[in-house]
């Protein structure tokens, strides 16, 4: 990756578009209602923390859309908490999810977190250790993932670096990146470390910056 880290036109540039979708009150509201959404499940049980797990882990080269479909439906029965992974992934199927077989096999895999997972998380002293140890022991989460599921769980201190966020900051020419290009760890904390001044100086968790960004690219505000 060559940054251009420096760049401080570009990321003035990025920080009046953002202060701009701020001061609409539609947007605005969009985005807050969302923080809302994950401050309200942080305070929920272990269960509702380990069903988002589930949710990033389906969103995964997939949509958000679907990953919402996906749980809602996993739920509906108890496949989530009980099923076996043939019933997983059969619910999958039925669904419509690009990648049945992996994912099934992921959500099986965690199914025994279900009961701990928000102790386990607030064990640690902070959410970078959080999302080491979800990188280290979840698999299907890389950085990326562990940093959405954080930041859905009430933790906003976190980039979640995917493809739209990346455009964003090519667009400015703050970085000169391939958004197709999968991220290194190495990779991925030097793109985080940026995002952290670019919202800095929007006075905003890299959590909410997020939120953002993805509106600039896409016109919606998903979980």
């Amino acid at each position: 990756m060559q940054s251009t880290f420096h760049n401080r036109d570009g990321i003035k540039e990025l920080t009046d578009k953002i202060r701009k979708l701020q001061t609409d009150p539609r947007i605005r509201k969009m985005v807050e209602d969302r923080m809302n959404d994950f401050r309200a499940v942080h305070e929920m049980d272990t269960y509702k923390w380990y069903e988002e797990m589930v949710y990033c882990l389906l969103t995964a080269f997939a949509s958000a859309v679907m990953g919402q479909k996906c749980v809602d439906a996993l739920c509906c029965d108890n496949t989530l908490l009980e099923g076996s992974e043939e019933d997983i992934r059969s619910c999958l199927v039925d669904t419509g999810h690009r990648f049945p077989n992996k994912r099934a096999e992921y959500i099986h895999n965690t199914q025994h977190l279900a009961s701990t997972i928000k102790e386990t998380i607030q064990g640690f002293n902070n959410s970078k250790e959080a999302r080491e140890w979800l990188v280290e022991n979840i698999k299907g989460f890389g950085w990326k993932e562990s940093s959405h599921y954080l930041r859905n769980i009430g933790y906003f201190d976190l980039a979640i670096i995917d493809r739209h966020i990346i455009n964003n900051l090519v667009e400015h020419k703050i970085i000169d990146l391939d958004p197709k290009k999968g991220l290194t760890k190495k990779r991925y904390l030097a793109v985080e470390k940026i995002l952290d001044i670019v919202a800095d100086e929007l006075d905003m968790h890299p959590g909410e910056l997020d939120l953002y960004m993805w509106y600039r690219k896409t016109g919606k505000v998903l979980k």
